[in-house]
């Protein structure tokens, strides 16, 4: 039993020797180390060894083991050695080579727009306020002086979810809703930026979908010439300190008198391709807020006035970058808003 013993051993030594993979060495593991090696099947018969000799032989044993364990696992270490270095050889980074360069976003011309306009409404002392997308036909329409008969309803055709509930044509309706929320009494400065949705053709001006910034100031003795020289900072502001604005009557429902504002065009007055040779651009709309939507929001028209304003930021961000088609917004192309990394 001795002599099988020693002979396996050295048996074994030599397969781990000549083994080439780790897979190889896994069989010879098994094959001499497993529960039905040669090394266990000699142990079984230890039975018939007398006292003396029984310790002697698992003693022997467990050297046998030992010794082929051990020669296992130093040529395990070594293949795994060599596959690391293999990989390394293989996987060979070249540290001199410039590294590729990382892709930084930016805001989106649009965004940096309103946050601009935010900013500086924000500076002289407004709040912002929002509200729903989906939206009331009271809120839409009625509480802005626009009854379901009135005519000019048709210039602001939406999206119906039923006769009642509809995607908004206008963040005015933020004005009505924080109103009331006033119970009556003043001041209020707001402005509200969101999302709006008309039933409209998409062209390079149009969009069915666009951005609206709303303003609201209502106090004891507003008067026209405080919004004049609100939307004066504004134009001065967004467009250059020598721009100049004009107002010409026009009409809004929700706002006696109504005025559409232009700000002089870039051409300095001489006219061009972009103000149609006027000299002046049109940016919004605005007026004197109704005494009817006063008086529909809670507040007692004959103590308090107030003024009101809308403007699309897409038309701004046109004007302040020349962008010739609205489009450009809403599409994500890489290449148009590459162009505004420094923005």
């Amino acid at each position: 039993m001795e002599a099988r013993l020693k002979e396996l051993q050295a048996e074994a030594l030599l397969k781990v020797e000549q083994a080439e993979d780790l897979k190889a060495l896994n069989d010879i593991r098994v094959a001499y180390l497993g529960k039905k090696g040669p090394i266990t099947e000699v142990l079984r018969g230890m039975g018939k060894l007398s006292a003396e000799e029984r310790p002697v032989i698992g003693q022997l044993a467990n050297d046998v083991r030992a010794a082929i364990q051990e020669k296992l696992e130093e040529k395990q270490e070594k293949f795994e050695k060599a596959e690391v270095e293999k990989k390394l050889a293989a996987e060979k980074v070249d540290v001199t080579l410039p590294g590729r360069p990382v892709r930084v976003g930016n805001h989106h011309p649009l965004t940096a727009v309103i946050e601009e306009i935010e900013d500086l409404f924000i500076g002289m002392g407004y709040q912002i306020a929002e509200g729903p997308e989906v939206e009331t036909d009271y809120y839409n329409f009625e509480a802005l002086n626009l009854p379901k008969s009135h005519p000019a309803r048709d210039m602001q055709d939406s999206f119906y979810i039923t006769e009642e509930i509809l995607l908004r044509t206008q963040t005015s309706t933020v004005q009505p809703r924080t109103m009331l929320k006033h119970e009556g009494k003043g001041p209020v400065k707001i402005i509200c930026p969101g999302k709006v949705y008309r039933r409209d053709n998409d062209d390079a001006t149009h969009s069915h979908q666009f951005m609206q910034i709303e303003g609201l100031v209502v106090d004891e003795n507003i008067r026209m010439s405080d919004l004049k020289g609100t939307l004066e900072v504004f134009a001065k502001k967004m467009f250059g300190e020598d721009r100049k604005i004009r107002l010409r009557p026009s009409f809004f429902p929700f706002t006696e008198p109504s005025v559409e504002i232009d700000v002089s065009c870039m051409c300095g007055g001489h006219g061009c391709s972009i103000c149609k040779h006027t000299g002046w651009i049109e940016i919004l709309g605005a007026g004197m807020v109704h005494p009817n939507v006063l008086e529909m929001a809670g507040f007692d028209s004959k103590k308090y006035t107030g003024f009101a304003f809308g403007m699309g930021p897409e038309r701004i961000a046109m004007l302040k970058y020349g962008i010739d088609d609205i489009r450009h917004f809403y599409t994500n192309d890489i290449r148009f808003l590459k162009q505004f990394k420094r923005v």
